[in-house]
């Protein structure tokens, strides 16, 4: 199954200021959720700019691998 149709990308941004003139202090909230749970499996707090280039990743990332290729990839666990 392809992950855009497992998972769903969440981004909720600390203001409504645009990335580019956001406060660095500022702090954005990325997660995917699981469709079938509604479940969040993978989450990260950052600064603006910073979820806006994360959530491209995870955008192209979603559209073009599977779902057991998305988690590997991305769930920090995966990695060991």
């Amino acid at each position: 199954m392809r992950a855009g149709l497992a998972y769903r990308l969440l981004v909720r941004r600390g203001s409504a200021t645009p990335a580019l003139l956001a406060s660095p202090d500022r702090l954005d909230h990325v997660e995917i959720v699981d469709v079938s749970s509604g479940e969040a499996i993978l989450f990260w707090d950052c600064g603006p700019r910073e979820a806006s280039r994360l959530a491209r990743r995870l955008r192209t990332d979603l559209a073009g691998q599977e779902a057991g290729e998305f988690i590997a990839r991305w769930a920090p666990t995966a990695r060991e």
